[in-house]
Formats: structure tokens, sequence, C-alpha cells
């Protein structure tokens, strides 16, 4: 069976491709991946069969010997640091929900968006 890298994989368009050790690029849809998984990240180390498909080699019955390494977890703030981060989040979405219980959006939404993203990926990792 070979084994390569995930080389890029979009789950919501439900393909992606895998570069195998031997240099060859094998073209992968999700329906391939081992069940209970819907994704995987580039870089995740992977077993697979190879058939021949209408444009090229495809691979069949994937499966992820290693996850990829995350390198947001290697590089996140201590846990120390993110308690500060929580508590001015929490005084943000505070004054959101005021301005909402008074029937209006608050003036920087936009703003409050980026920064659960920016916390929630810091605890995603």
């Amino acid at each position: 069976m070979p084994t390569g890298k995930i080389k890029f994989f979009d789950s919501d368009k439900g393909f992606g491709f895998i570069h195998g050790d031997d240099g060859t690029d094998v073209y992968v849809r999700s329906d391939a991946l081992a069940a209970g998984v819907t994704a995987v990240k580039p870089g995740a180390r992977v077993d697979y069969s190879v058939v021949d498909g209408r444009r090229g080699p495809q691979a069949l019955h994937v499966e992820v010997i290693d996850p990829a390494p995350s390198v947001v977890r290697n590089t996140r703030r201590p846990a120390e640091d993110m308690v500060k981060i929580v508590e001015d989040l929490i005084k943000v979405l505070d004054s959101a929900s005021n301005a909402l219980q008074r029937g209006k959006y608050p003036e920087h939404g936009q703003k409050i968006a980026q920064m659960l993203r920016v916390v929630a990926d810091s605890f995603d990792a």
C-alpha cells in the first residue's frame, strides 16, 4: 500500500491531492477517506490504494497514519496570557449584549467577529 502526504484538501468541495512518497500526485475524493473522517489537513501522512481514473491515478481507502502537526499549537499564547484576553472579550461581549437588548446591533460587529475568530483559533489548536 503506498504512502504519502496530503498536499491539498478542500472539505467544502470534497476533494484534494496526495503527494506520494514515490513523487506522484494522486487525486483523492472525500468518500475515499476512512469512516468518520471528513477532512484532512495538508501534511498529514496517509496510506492509500490507487486505481486508474478517467483523469489519472485516484486514491481509494485513504487511512490517516499520523495527523499533521499543529503549527498553531506550538505558537499559541500561554494560558496565563489567554486569561486576560478572555476576560477582555467577555467585557466586549457584555457590551454587545447590552446593545442587542436595546434593539441595536453593536457598532463594531466586524471587529468583535474578528476577535472571536482569533480566540477560537487559539482554543482549537
